[in-house]
């Protein structure tokens, strides 16, 4: 995708958001090329809806889809100061506290080549930050190997970065040239060989981090949607894990669950990727839809 922003008004998104709602919808998920910008282009013009301005920003927006009381999970959010603001709505229940933030790479140098954000250790700040202040946070990120001109120190600074962030999810990409880019004309280019080992090194590292993170969860309690039914096992999905992206948990004693439900469970296992979990007390008949 190649060009200015285009942001919708808010009250077409939360007018769509609110048939969705009322057709059966329990989440939501805003996902765009770049949901930290949400509105920069419209100027901060208020736009009216039932007789409310909203403005025309992230936040704003965050908060009006979450008063509609479904589960809103944002994905694409670049790190920029005001993402910040966001994490009250989290600790609030009003927006789920997950957040996909694809910071990239962690080489300030990389990352002004790209032309993102390269504050890489006020980035770690700010994530130790939304950890104090909304502690079941969970932060999922995906970044490019093999950029033209990366060096062996520059990966090095990625390796740290992973090491010290402690994401919850992590996905890795090799760089590969795309027609028209601007980074096809960047000397230096990485060879293919080497820019995957840096692949496989980054995503062992994170390998152990995830099973770190997922070990810490057993014994916890969460609810969870039931996705779909498959023999005796339900897989369902926490506030934590986004559909199709992250891992799932699974949920023995299906014959009583369907698709759409919400349950109450306790986190009694986990393997590489997936959580296993066991319902607790009494659970009401399913009575949603996705």
């Amino acid at each position: 995708m190649r060009g200015r922003l285009a942001s919708r008004n808010p009250s077409d998104v939360l007018t769509e958001a609110g048939e969705l709602v009322e057709a059966g919808v329990r989440e939501l998920l805003v996902v765009s090329q770049d949901t930290s910008a949400y509105g920069v282009d419209l100027k901060k013009q208020a736009d009216l809806l039932t007789g409310g301005a909203l403005r025309p920003d992230v936040y704003s927006l965050a908060r009006a889809l979450g008063e509609l009381g479904v589960w809103v999970r944002l994905h694409y959010v670049y790190p920029y100061p005001h993402v910040d603001d966001l994490i009250a709505l989290m600790a609030a229940g009003l927006v789920l506290p997950y957040l996909d933030v694809p910071f990239q790479h962690a080489s300030p140098r990389i990352l002004k080549m790209m032309k993102r954000p390269a504050n890489t250790e006020g980035n770690l700040a700010r994530i130790e930050s939304w950890r104090q202040h909304c502690s079941e946070i969970a932060i999922r990120s995906t970044f490019i190997v093999g950029f033209p001109g990366e060096t062996e120190e520059d990966f090095l600074e990625l390796l740290t970065f992973i090491r010290e962030a402690q994401l919850d999810r992590v996905g890795c990409f090799v760089y590969s040239p795309v027609s028209g880019a601007r980074a096809n004309d960047l000397p230096d280019p990485v060879h293919p060989s080497l820019a995957q080992e840096r692949l496989e090194a980054l995503m062992q590292a994170q390998a152990e981090i995830s099973e770190s993170r997922l070990r810490n969860r057993v014994g916890s309690r969460t609810e969870v949607v039931i996705d779909e039914v498959k023999g005796d096992v339900a897989i369902a999905r926490s506030y934590a894990e986004s559909p199709e992206v992250d891992g799932v948990i699974r949920l023995a004693g299906s014959a009583t669950f369907s698709p759409g439900q919400r349950v109450d469970v306790k986190i009694t296992g986990y393997d590489a990727h997936d959580l296993r979990a066991e319902p607790v007390g009494a659970q009401a008949p399913p009575d949603v839809a996705f």
